[in-house]
């Protein structure tokens, strides 16, 4: 495979343990919409690219395109299908880059990542008198970072209580905000809100999220943090129903082509069961010792499949009345591929 490479395993590294992993590495950009006849929200991919590695840019002689960069294209193709919509893009600490927020603030597209807590970080600049020769300033006074504001006993904490908590219900959590202009010699500056997590129970350490639009609400900002952690029921689902991580072929072009479209076919097989009627929906497949009250994609794939077999092999001709014969039809290919995936 030409485009693999050797990356850092963020499942089973930690801080003080590093792990290596070797394959491919994709970006897919995913709508984070509630699905109502499952209760939660899911993550629908609608766009996915395969990102090289650098030795494999450099022996096929191509210029290597970084992480950042295809995030960015990838936002911006968002923004170009639908011009007239409020974008705001998740991601992981990856993308808390100043080069990258100031792309996507630029293109107005709100951008939510996590941020250092020791981020240097500093009022916005003040008001320029008249007459002035000097370069205008870019920023004011520098600001206390967010660890010593953690130690501080006179912040401000207001208990916000989280739905879906990374998949554990609601959570309540502690949280201070405000707003600063995060800036680093040599790069942009980017006016920021941030927001400061703590759990009461200590149950995992502080935390701190930023967000480039600084007149959003901090629970709204936590709220979209939160549902990133879908994306990963996606990853896990695709693989065990869809065949993801499964393909056997060598070729640039397959290898370019199969994953993005099973990705697509998790959204695809989501849309289709949304417009299925009650009727249509099996019973939730559940065990004994795994009581399931909501439908899980699981399930929406055996009703669209069902739905499918129903109506290309089992059902007669609507012109006739009389029962007859059924007649095999060959379904589409993204039907067979559908119905036959592992």
């Amino acid at each position: 495979m030409a485009a693999k490479g050797i990356y850092r395993d963020p499942v089973r590294s930690s801080d003080g343990h590093f792990v290596k992993a070797s394959g491919l590495r994709w970006m897919s950009l995913m709508l984070l919409a509630p699905i109502p006849r499952a209760g939660r929200i899911w993550a629908l991919p609608f766009l996915t690219a395969l990102v090289p590695s650098e030795r494999a840019c450099r022996e096929r002689g191509r210029r290597h395109k970084p992480l950042l960069n295809v995030g960015g294209q990838l936002a911006l193709q968002a923004r170009r299908w639908l011009p007239g919509c409020d974008l705001v893009v998740v991601g992981d600490s990856g993308f808390s880059a100043l080069l990258f927020l100031d792309a996507r603030r630029r293109a107005r597209i709100t951008a939510i990542t996590r941020l250092r807590l020791d981020a240097a970080l500093y009022d916005p600049a003040p008001s320029r008198p008249p007459g002035t020769i000097k370069r205008p300033r870019t920023k004011g006074a520098r600001l206390p970072t967010l660890t010593a504001i953690l130690a501080a006993k006179d912040a401000r904490w207001h208990a916000v209580v989280v739905p879906g908590w990374y998949g554990a219900g609601e959570r309540t959590i502690e949280i201070a905000s405000d707003t600063a202009v995060w800036r680093h010699g040599g790069l942009p500056v980017v006016p920021i809100r941030w927001v400061l997590i703590r759990d009461p129970e200590a149950r995992f350490p502080p935390q701190a999220l930023l967000c480039t639009d600084p007149t959003r609400e901090p629970a709204q900002i936590v709220g979209w943090f939160v549902r990133r952690w879908t994306i990963e029921v996606t990853f896990q689902k695709a693989r065990a129903h869809l065949g993801v991580e499964t393909q056997r072929q060598w070729s640039d072009t397959a290898i370019a082509r199969t994953t993005p479209c099973l990705l697509a076919l998790f959204s695809i097989v989501t849309l289709l069961a949304a417009r299925l009627s009650a009727r249509q929906w099996r019973r939730v497949a559940a065990a004994a010792w795994y009581p399931k009250p909501r439908p899980t994609f699981a399930d929406a794939l055996a009703a669209v499949r069902y739905a499918i077999w129903r109506e290309r092999i089992l059902t007669t001709s609507p012109r006739r009345r009389a029962r007859t014969k059924p007649r095999f039809r060959l379904p589409p290919p993204w039907a067979y591929a559908l119905c036959h995936a592992a």
